[in-house]
């Protein structure tokens, strides 16, 4: 059975694969995700054609890796708008 990463090493080693790849088009952002008892860093990408070469782990934490497409910004809700749909949606 392989050591769970605390938080700590989670952080560092998301620091070192965030350089590694940075500037790269098809990333989207690099986190930190549980891992059974432990900790990963999550690469998120566009797409996995072209996907760079990503080690399984750094510095013994386990790197994963998910396809989620590309992130854009969303419109902004209204002031007078918002909630409308949440409270119609409570029953008294």
């Amino acid at each position: 059975m392989s050591k769970t990463a605390t938080l700590k090493e989670a952080r560092a080693a998301k620091a070192k694969v965030a350089q590694l790849l940075s500037g790269r088009p098809e990333v989207n952002g690099v986190g930190i995700t549980r891992d059974g008892d432990g900790y990963a860093v999550k690469l998120n990408l566009v797409s996995r054609n072209g996907s760079p070469k990503v080690p399984k782990t750094v510095d013994g934490v386990p790197v994963r890796v998910e396809r989620v497409g590309r992130i854009a910004k969303r419109a902004r809700v209204s002031s007078g708008t918002a909630g409308s749909s949440r409270s119609s949606a409570r029953t008294a």
